[in-house]
């Protein structure tokens, strides 16, 4: 157990809000919605009225009625309630039932005719699963009430006549989904005891547990019925039932025995009537005895509305030809000096320095990637991590005087964050050896270069600060409210820098995290005495001990927008970022100015004439290849495709690719690109035959760092579309997912992504839905996308995409993804009616036939491109297990299902491998679609989808093509063997892309 240290207090406001936001209504006109009606529901349940004769649904999100021999449904609830689960009070007056309208679960109470909704429960933790005692005085629900720094899910009753709450089950295991007893004197429930594979009850009065039941996989949903049966979901199979192997099921037992055959029944609590029970199963409400028998089928129909996002508004697109200079945007990790006379910076690929007032200096000036500058205490020496010499990143040390650099480590995994202790010996840093930033924390010893790691792999750690004595590192970490669900809050992690002495945590205000661990605190005074983080999007400082314990709550010191707090010296100024400014204040006075920053890159277009002769040409504008043509290219478009001539080719460049097939370069419209890779990643991109990536989530400032580098020609690699943080409501996860704590926070974020200029924004697990309705108004108003991993309300309020086919869920299940990886007609025509674009991202059984149809794929150079984890990851193929779906099975299926019924289908892998695009289109393919249509879903669709003038290979069109041996047409694994890239009109040949030749005509596109 971790020891866990909680500082009482609240965030002390100084400045009362600017302004008060009025949520503005975002639905679309009457004549732009569509009605979908369906008769099936994909992880619904049901409750049947206690008299027997009426029914509740939770349709995605809404609560609904019908009656209970079928027919069609009312909705009774509005849409922006993530309603889930209903049951009945036992005098049939109120449905119960468990709503996220505001950023977190409570327990709701509606009545049947839909009036008089209101909550039950409130705060800032989760409540969910209610369910009547049969004598109608008590709630039982499951709960993470507990530690602000982490608890677990425990079984509470709620008083219905006083409001009172009252813990019953304190085991450390998470309880959950309870049912009462017929007498009401215990509750069972599931629980992650005995790996998750028992049903337990605990008697209410005396607290006395036992166990029930054992199953051999996963156990949901105990129902206790009227003669004391107790009814629950067990999971089976493909690694779904905790522990248990054996063919797939999802299904009710009692007592061990299977009651439901071969259905899919889906992982929610039985329903009882006197004499027998509803359910829901294949996406169909049921109705069946306990005893046995055939169950009942209760059809049903229900109208929900979309609108086409499409339609709805003015896409911003994209200039990829202009070459007037632009003013840099994506400034990152800015640091003051000691003396608070110059301030350093990363952007655009290069380390600057700039005198206060002055004109920044690119002091690097290379191809490589670097980033990540820090002050030395005396302010002598900048340390930053860099990729130069090396393909991966490594510790730099800059001499300021005399301008000389020395890289300081040689290690296989990628150091950043670095940061100086304050006698100047030791740095110390967060050392990434896993995806998106999982990380060691290491102590480089400057003298003899030894590194030594201080603390094992954490989830995606912040920047290590350090404290006076030189004892003891701060960090942000994530501090998980449970097990059970993997958000928590970012609070400040203190950890030993010399030799073990156990973690220390410290909430400085409990229940609300620090913005992000990316670019948000905390920062500790070079005097110890302080220190400073983002909270609720403004900069605020509060003391500490020199444990880093705190001493008081956290003061705000600005009221505007910031990021990257940086100390002075003086330990009294902080440099931080707003918006596009860089600002300095003074903690004490709270006096702010600020600095001004010039500096412009020119976007890099080549004025080079091209041709290529293409043995074979597939255009995308049809299925049919074209045979011996020539490709001309002007700069960075395509002018003509004609038929070879050796008359073509006069005053240009020519590439013979007489042997080999061009088509489009493909899109990666799923990968989170991150500094970690460094610029060696880029170059894998187009070696595996990806000139787009759509980055859908990183920090704000890295993530334009990443386009201006591209634009700019600094690194080789693909066009980047990216936005800045996965946008959270309260909790969060990722390092690159920020805690929105209010409305005006939010506010305060979808500015700074219309400031930075961010390419799409993206709505995340834990946002609620009013919050995403806001999101479309705002981010459709300046022309970009919204992304969701959600289905419904997001189709009514027209957010434009779908990441993933199921992936996390604030429900702990998905709404687009059954039991069984199985979707139903409303998921479908949800999907179809609408027009929306998934990115579905099942790559992992395409990629392992891929490697099993090659077994020497795992020895292709281009992976040597790539840090030594994913190396390893690749070394173990075909063997290691993979991810991401059954192409064969549920998930290709709802990926036909949905591209049949109209939906746009769009690649993406969520993974940094660039080889699991090509597992993603194998997985089209092995799913059903065509090749054709798989590589559509590479190049057609997704240009269509970031309005990129790119797809096809036809005059106009950006230059992104790509030469390939074989014909992907004839076998879709032809896509991945790459022989050379155009990319923006620039040729790259793949000798040049797995050495370092790529970087000489990245340095020549600068110059």
């Amino acid at each position: 157990m971790r020891s866990r240290r909680m500082a009482v207090g609240v965030l002390v406001s100084v400045a009362a809000l600017a302004f008060v936001f009025t949520l503005r209504a975002a639905q679309p006109t009457k004549s732009a919605l569509i009605d979908v009606t369906v008769h099936e529901g994909t992880s619904m349940s049901v409750g049947v009225s206690p008299d027997g004769r009426t029914l509740a649904i939770d349709m995605q999100g809404s609560i609904w009625t019908l009656p209970s021999s079928g027919g069609t449904a009312t909705r009774i609830t509005d849409l922006f309630n993530d309603a889930r689960q209903p049951t009945w009070s036992p005098d049939g007056t109120w449905i119960t039932f468990f709503a996220y309208r505001d950023g977190g679960y409570d327990v709701w109470a509606v009545a049947p005719d839909g009036s008089n909704q209101h909550k039950l429960t409130w705060g800032p933790f989760d409540d969910r699963e209610p369910i009547w005692s049969h004598d109608g005085t008590r709630i039982a629900f499951s709960s993470d009430r507990g530690d602000a720094l982490g608890s677990d899910y425990n079984i509470w009753t709620l008083d219905a006549l006083s409001g009172e709450l009252r813990q019953v089950t304190k085991n450390a295991a998470d309880d959950y989904m309870p049912s009462w007893s017929p007498d009401d004197k215990e509750i069972a429930f599931a629980s992650a005891r005995e790996d998750g594979q028992s049903v337990w009850a605990i008697n209410v009065a005396t607290g006395a547990e036992r166990k029930l039941s054992s199953a051999g996989g996963r156990v949901d949903a105990p129902s206790w019925g009227p003669k004391g049966e107790v009814v629950y979901h067990v999971t089976t199979g493909g690694g779904r039932g905790a522990g248990a192997g054996g063919p797939e099921s999802s299904r009710y037992e009692i007592g061990g025995k299977s009651i439901t055959g071969s259905e899919n029944v889906f992982a929610f609590r039985a329903s009882w009537t006197p004499s027998d029970f509803f359910y829901v199963s294949d996406g169909k409400i049921r109705r069946r005895n306990a005893e046995g028998g055939s169950p009942q089928t209760i059809e049903f129909s229900a109208t929900m509305q979309v609108t086409r996002a499409a339609a709805a508004y003015t896409r911003r697109k994209r200039d990829f030809t202009s070459t007037v200079p632009r003013q840099v945007l994506g400034v990152v990790r800015p640091v003051i000096s000691p003396d608070g006379k110059q301030i350093a910076f990363a952007a655009v690929g290069d380390i600057y320095v700039m005198p206060v007032g002055g004109k920044p200096v690119n002091i690097t000036k290379d191809a490589a990637l670097d980033t990540d500058p820090a002050w030395s205490p005396d302010g002598s020496q900048l340390v930053y991590s860099s990729d130069k010499g090396s393909e991966q990143l490594q510790l730099w040390i800059r001499d300021m005087k005399t301008g000389q650099s020395r890289a300081v480590t040689n290690i296989t995994t990628q150091p950043q964050g670095a940061s100086w202790s304050p006698d100047g010996k030791r740095i110390a840093f967060f050392n990434v050896d896993g995806m998106w930033r999982v990380a060691q924390i290491s102590v480089l010893d400057v003298a003899s270069g030894a590194v030594t790691k201080v603390h094992d792999e954490l989830p995606q750690p912040g920047m290590p600060a350090w404290s006076p004595d030189g004892k003891r590192l701060a960090l942000a970490g994530i501090a998980p409210m449970t097990r059970r669900f993997r958000e928590g809050t970012n609070q400040v992690l203190t950890i030993a820098a010399l030799r073990p002495d156990g973690d220390r945590w410290f909430a400085p205000a409990p229940l609300l995290s620090i913005d992000s661990r990316g670019g948000c605190g905390p920062a500790w005074s070079p005097d110890g005495t302080k220190m400073a983080a983002i909270y609720e999007g403004v900069l605020s400082v509060w003391p500490v001990a020199p444990t880093g314990e705190p001493l008081g709550p956290p003061r705000r010191v600005t009221s505007e927008s910031a990021h990257a707090p940086s100390w002075q010296g003086d330990s009294r100024h902080i440099l931080y970022q707003s918006l596009d400014k860089l600002r300095i204040v003074d903690v004490e006075t709270g006096e702010a100015r600020t600095v001004p920053l010039d500096l412009k890159y020119t976007p890099a277009v080549p004025t080079t004439r091209l041709v290529v002769h293409a043995g074979k040409l597939v255009d995308m504008k049809s299925p049919a290849t074209k045979s011996n043509v020539d490709v001309v290219i002007e700069g960075n478009k395509i002018t003509s495709v004609v038929p070879h001539a050796d008359g073509n080719h006069t005053g240009a460049q020519v590439v013979d690719a007489s042997h080999e097939t061009m088509m489009p370069g493909l899109v990666e419209f799923h990968s989170h690109l991150q500094p970690d890779y460094g610029e060696s990643q880029g170059r894998a991109w187009l070696a595996f035959g990806i000139t787009t990536v759509r980055s859908p989530g990183n920090t704000p400032y890295e993530a334009v760092e990443e386009r201006e580098a591209n634009e700019a020609g600094v690194r080789p690699g693909p066009r980047v579309y990216g936005t800045g943080y996965l946008m959270e409501w309260q909790r969060v996860y990722y390092k690159m997912g920020i805690a929105i704590s209010s409305v005006a926070h939010f506010e305060m974020e979808l500015q700074r992504a219309k400031v930075l200029q961010h390419d799409l924004i993206k709505s995340y697990v834990r946002l609620p839905d009013l919050q995403q309705k806001r999101m479309v108004e705002f981010a459709h108003s300046i022309g970009v996308p919204v992304a969701t991993h959600e289905i419904y309300p997001a189709a009514f309020v027209g957010v434009d995409n779908t990441e993933h086919t199921a992936a996390t869920s604030r429900r702990g299940y998905s709404p687009k993804m059954a039991t069984l990886q199985r979707s139903y007609e409303d998921v479908v025509q949800l999907f179809g009616k609408s027009q929306r674009i998934l990115c579905p991202m099942i790559s992992g059984g395409g990629a392992r036939k891929l490697f099993e149809s090659e077994l020497d794929l795992k020895n292709d150079p281009r992976f040597k491109l790539y840090p030594a984890w994913i190396q390893a990851q690749v070394a173990q193929q075909p063997g290691a297990a993979v991810f991401g779906g059954d192409p064969a099975g549920g998930s290709g299926k709802m990926v036909m299902d949905i591209m049949r019924a109209g939906g746009l289908i769009v690649a993406g892998t969520d993974t940094p491998n660039a080889i699991n695009m090509h597992g993603e289109l194998m997985s089209y393919v092995m799913a059903g679609m065509s090749t054709f249509d798989a590589l559509k879903a590479a190049t057609v669709n997704p240009a269509k989808a970031l309005a990129l003038d790119a797809g096809t290979v036809e005059p106009g069109k950006l230059a992104d093509l790509v030469m390939v041996d074989g014909d992907p047409l004839v076998d879709i694994a032809n896509a991945h063997k790459v022989r050379r890239v155009i990319a923006n009109g620039r040729l790259y040949e793949l000798r040049d892309l797995i050495g370092r030749g790529a970087l000489r005509t990245s340095a020549q596109a600068r110059h």
